[in-house]
C-alpha cells in the first residue's frame, strides 16, 4: 500500500458549526460552554473551519471534499493545484465549496477529477446539475468536472486508494478512504469490522471525534479512540471537532501517539 513520501495537511478540523462558532460570538450575552471559542479568536489552534484535507505524493495533489471554506482554506494553505476531490459524503460543510473547483480546473486547462460513492455522487449531480450537464459548458465561472463511482479500490495519480464505508446519519454511500498507509474518516458513528480490516497496517489515522460526551450521529472522544486503539495506527489525529475539545486540556486524556488536529497542520510521511 506504499505510495512514496506523501503530504498530508488538514485544511480544516472542525464540524458544521466551525469554531469559533457564531452562536458564541454575536448572540447578545452568549458564553461559550469551555470558552473555546472565545480563545480561537487569538489562539489559532482553537479556531477550526470546516473538515477537509490535502493529500499530496508523486506528484498529484487529492482533495478530501470541498468545504463550505474552500475558498478561505485554499489561500491560507497555498494549494497550487488540485487533480482530485475523493468526496467522503453529500453534506453541505463537506461539498459546498465545490463551485470554486472552478479556479483549477480553469488554470490547469482540463477537468477535475471528483469521486465518491453512488449516492454521494448523485447528490452531486443534483444539487450542482450546472456543473456537470451534458454537453458540458466550458467556461471560467463553471467548475469542469468529470464525476468517477469509487466503491472499490483502485490507484489515482500513482496513490492507491480504498474506499472505507462508515455508518453516519442514516446515509447509505458515506465514507472514508484509505490512501496509501494514511485513513481519513471525517464523519462515522459506526465504522464496521470489515472497514476495520482495510485499516489495518496504518501510519497515519485521522478521524471524527466530536466532543467528549455520545452523540447520536457522530463519534465521541471515547469512541474515537476505541476505534484507533483497535486499528492501532502508528500515529492519530482526531479532526471534526466541535468548541468542546480544548485541545490544550483534554490532551491530557490522548496517549502519546494521538492528538487533536488543527487547522493547516501538515505531516509528512517518508
Amino acid at each position: 500500500m506504499k505510495a512514496g513520501p506523501m503530504r498530508i495537511t488538514l485544511l480544516g478540523t472542525g464540524t458544521s458549526h466551525g469554531v469559533p462558532t457564531i452562536d458564541c460570538t454575536i448572540t447578545e450575552n452568549a458564553t461559550c460552554p469551555r470558552g473555546v471559542c472565545r480563545r480561537a479568536l487569538s489562539d489559532p489552534r482553537h479556531r477550526r473551519t470546516r473538515s477537509s484535507a490535502l493529500v499530496e505524493a508523486n506528484g498529484c495533489s487529492l482533495l478530501l471534499d470541498t468545504s463550505q471554506d474552500f475558498y478561505q482554506q485554499m489561500l491560507a494553505n497555498h494549494v497550487r493545484r488540485i487533480d482530485a476531490v475523493l468526496y467522503t459524503h453529500l453534506h453541505a460543510d463537506h461539498v459546498f465549496g465545490l463551485p470554486d473547483i472552478r479556479s483549477y480546473s480553469h488554470r490547469q486547462g482540463q477537468p477535475v477529477d471528483v469521486y465518491g460513492s453512488g449516492e454521494t455522487l448523485e447528490s452531486l449531480q443534483r444539487t450542482f446539475a450546472y456543473a456537470f450537464r451534458q454537453p458540458p459548458y466550458r467556461g471560467a465561472g463553471i467548475p469542469a468536472l468529470t464525476p468517477h463511482r469509487l466503491e472499490w479500490a483502485t490507484e489515482i495519480g500513482g496513490v492507491p486508494v480504498t474506499p472505507l464505508p462508515v455508518r453516519h446519519s442514516g446515509l447509505q454511500g458515506c465514507q472514508g478512504y484509505r490512501l496509501g498507509d494514511v485513513a481519513y474518516i471525517p464523519d462515522a458513528h459506526v465504522i464496521p469490522d470489515e472497514t476495520l480490516a482495510r485499516m489495518q497496517g496504518l501510519e497515519l489515522l485521522i478521524i471524527n471525534c466530536l466532543r467528549l460526551h455520545p452523540h447520536p450521529a457522530h463519534l465521541c472522544l471515547e469512541e474515537s479512540l476505541g476505534y484507533a486503539q483497535a486499528v492501532q495506527p502508528r500515529r492519530c489525529l482526531f479532526t471534526h471537532m466541535t468548541h468542546d475539545i480544548d485541545y490544550e486540556e483534554d490532551s491530557a486524556l490522548l496517549p502519546a501517539w494521538a492528538a487533536f488536529a488543527y487547522d493547516g497542520q501538515m505531516v509528512e510521511l517518508a
